[in-house]
């Protein structure tokens, strides 16, 4: 399992994911699960996945080798708009799927969310299903999550709900993060942060590692201010 969320902001974009692959007692391993991919100039995009980490492999593989390889066909460098690179990795994975789908069955899918800009347009996140086809982030509820979801939706909600700064974001980002890690074993760091801001055409990434102070202090404030929260509110009337 993994956990993946992006927000859609005034300012830009926020992606944070986990690197969870594994977790028991003597069995947990962890692996890149964002991916900021910059094919040329006027254009960024970032690439996060839950599912098969072995489609998600095979799928990057082929955006690098169609990068790569010269002659007219398609590719991240020359999609002229956002929702095109959205249906060129929704049928890589669709190709990939099948290709080990007598083998692995539904073992083999993997769901994505795509974020970044193309020049001259808005910056946008799309969610990629495993049959290939996608559904852009809304104005109404401007983000996204993959993997184990349901245990950080609140946060995102209320940062929706107040509509929160880009530092606001990102604090909510990781609280929606580490509510979910604290709820599931399968979900865990070290953490990958995405941060776009809009017309930058630029990512700006950074990684939270397990032992990090500011994860330490993070989880002690939310600690404390939740338990301050709940003393404040009222007490059950009497019968």
């Amino acid at each position: 399992m993994t956990y993946c969320l992006a927000l859609r902001l005034d300012e830009g974009l926020v992606l944070l994911s986990d690197t969870r692959t594994n977790a028991g007692v003597d069995n947990v391993g962890s692996y890149r699960k964002m991916h900021v991919l910059r094919p040329g100039d006027g254009r960024v995009f970032v690439l996060q996945s839950a599912g098969s980490l072995a489609t998600t492999h095979e799928v990057l593989d082929r955006i690098d080798a169609d990068l790569a390889a010269p002659g007219d066909h398609e590719s991240l460098a020359t999609m002229s708009h956002l929702h095109e690179a959205a249906i060129y990795v929704g049928r890589l994975s669709r190709e990939v799927t099948q290709r080990h789908w007598a083998a692995l069955g539904d073992s083999a899918t993997a769901t994505f969310i795509l974020g970044g800009q193309i020049a001259g347009e808005r910056p946008e996140l799309f969610l990629v299903y495993p049959e290939g086809n996608y559904i852009r982030v809304s104005d109404e509820r401007p983000f996204l999550q993959i993997g184990e979801s349901k245990y950080g939706k609140f946060m995102l909600e209320l940062a929706v709900h107040a509509k929160v700064d880009m530092d606001t974001a990102i604090k909510i980002a990781l609280s929606s993060m580490i509510s979910t890690a604290h709820a599931n074993l399968s979900v865990g760091p070290p953490y990958d942060l995405a941060v776009y801001r809009n017309g930058s055409l630029d990512v700006e990434e950074t990684r939270v590692e397990a032992d990090s102070p500011y994860l330490a202090s993070l989880q002690d404030v939310w600690m404390a201010q939740f338990l301050e929260a709940i003393h404040h509110l009222p007490p059950l009337p009497a019968d």
